[in-house]
């Protein structure tokens, strides 16, 4: 089953296992703020969904460059939203279907295919307006309330759903056919006033970002002809975002006034558009992919060709035309730290490993905040085996990113390297406590009080986290009663 499927999956089944609300304990739908559904209790939901995804799905995409390209974008658009300061998370899923969701509390995931099928940064950046505005105006809450089916503690346990649809997809199928989970269905796409609400603020948010605004209309009108030409076949997007011809014509009457002017994508747009697409299938494949678009002059942009067949050949390990890609990428006068980055990757990919840390070392400066700089720079301290450096560089970063989880996986990385058994438990049970497991960074914090190599004070340090997980387990079990 396709992600988007588990995750309707997971609302279905709550739905269907948890008793109903009373009329009189439901919140007051007009009021967006309502202290029955407090936009902390709708993080902390979002947070233990996003919890699930991240850390047990195997459709999560865990790469820093597309991820922090798409959190870079995210963030800019964010910051002329209607509410700037929620608090957003933009991530990205392995599903070349084409669509987007926003979660509760400001999680947003991408499918790699609406990464493909956007022609133009603009195109891709009004999706994404339209999703924000889904959640800075809680249209996620309200929706699910209105449905008068799902608790709060069934929300609260939706990435537990999301682990039982994908491991027992039947199950799920068969919540799917009944006549209740059929109504909650319909209760999950969002209603036509909620997407001209978000049609609205999105475009407004598209329009002070600086995008062309004609991008969100035109990305919808080319969704909507494609469904036209094969029936019963909308996409995953438009079947969750009902699109009518009356939300097309009232984007296409705001675009209007507003004075046409050329809109250049950032070259990160394409480079990220060029790695997704030489991530998928077989490297070989990829390849030769990307030297047939070369050789036939067929792309938007010839830099980020040239980049994603580096990256194909690097995942064929053929380090040599890699490097001579790059290189060439680099004539190109195209800047930017994800070519740095991977340049530093495929010379070390070559044994050069001095090369490979100096290119990161004087990209980190060019690009001060670049966080998959940062996570390429002390992986390849690991894979050196500087295990003292790469410890001192990790806990540098943690001072900034406390709840950085490579960060934390490279303290703990780098303690193991040192032989420091009580220290790699102790990093371990932060990464573990991250994560959401607070049993298991028990167990790991017990590891490291019989480790034996812990003075006076590392074991005072332990003795206290290990006091305050137990505490937090407790207070989980209460949760889980009440």
């Amino acid at each position: 089953m396709r992600f988007s499927h588990r995750l309707l999956c997971g609302f279905l089944i709550l739905a269907l296992i948890s008793q109903p609300l009373r009329a009189d304990d439901l919140p007051e739908l007009g009021d967006v703020a309502s202290n029955e559904l407090s936009l902390a209790t709708e993080k902390k939901i979002g947070q233990k969904i996003m919890d699930e995804i991240r850390w047990r799905e195997p459709s999560y995409l865990d790469d820093p460059d597309v991820e922090y390209y798409l959190n870079q974008l995210g963030a800019r658009l964010v910051a002329v939203s209607n509410d700037p300061g929620m608090g957003f998370q933009f991530f990205a899923i392995d599903d070349m279907s084409i669509n987007a969701f926003a979660m509760p509390g400001g999680f947003i995931g991408v499918h790699v295919g609406l990464l493909l099928a956007a022609q133009t940064e603009s195109e891709l950046a009004g999706v994404l307006s339209h999703e924000i505005s889904h959640v800075t105006q809680r249209h996620i809450a309200r929706q699910v309330y209105q449905s008068k089916q799902l608790s709060m503690a069934s929300m609260v346990a939706m990435g537990l759903a999301l682990l039982a649809a994908r491991s027992s997809p039947q199950g799920a199928m068969a919540a799917i056919s009944t006549t209740q989970a059929g109504a909650i269905s319909a209760q999950l796409a969002f209603s036509r006033d909620f997407e001209r609400e978000s049609d609205r603020l999105g475009f407004e948010i598209l329009r002070r970002a600086g995008y062309d605004v004609r991008g969100m209309s035109a990305f919808f009108g080319r969704l909507q002809q494609s469904t036209r030409q094969y029936e019963n076949n909308a996409t995953a997007y438009l079947r969750t975002h009902p699109l009518s011809g009356e939300r097309m014509s009232d984007m296409q009457n705001r675009e209007r006034p507003v004075a046409y002017r050329q809109v250049a994508d950032s070259p990160e747009f394409h480079l990220v558009r060029a790695r997704v697409r030489a991530l998928q299938g077989r490297p070989s494949d990829a390849v030769k992919e990307f030297a047939e678009l070369l050789r036939e002059r067929k792309y938007a942009s010839e830099a980020s060709t040239r980049y994603g067949l580096s990256v194909a050949l690097a995942r064929n390990r053929d380090w040599a035309a890699a490097e001579q890609e790059l290189l060439t990428v680099r004539k190109l006068k195209v800047a930017s730290p994800m070519v740095d980055r991977q340049l530093a990757e495929v010379r070390i990919g070559r044994g050069d490993k001095d090369a490979g840390l100096t290119l990161y070392r004087e990209a980190m400066v060019r690009y001060m905040l670049n966080m998959p700089l940062l996570y390429g720079y002390g992986s390849a301290l690991l894979a050196e085996k500087q295990f003292a450096a790469a410890l001192r560089f990790a806990d540098d970063q943690l001072q900034s990113h406390p709840q950085d989880a490579r960060f934390l996986k490279l303290r703990a990385d780098s303690y193991a390297g040192l032989g420091r058994r009580s220290q790699h438990h102790l990093a371990l049970a932060e990464l573990t406590a991250l994560k959401g497991q607070t049993a298991g960074a028990i167990e790991q914090l017990q590891l490291a009080q019989q480790a034996g190599d812990a003075n006076f004070y590392e074991m005072s340090m332990i003795d206290g986290r290990l006091r305050e997980m137990k505490k937090r387990q407790i207070d989980e079990m209460k949760e889980r009663r009440n």
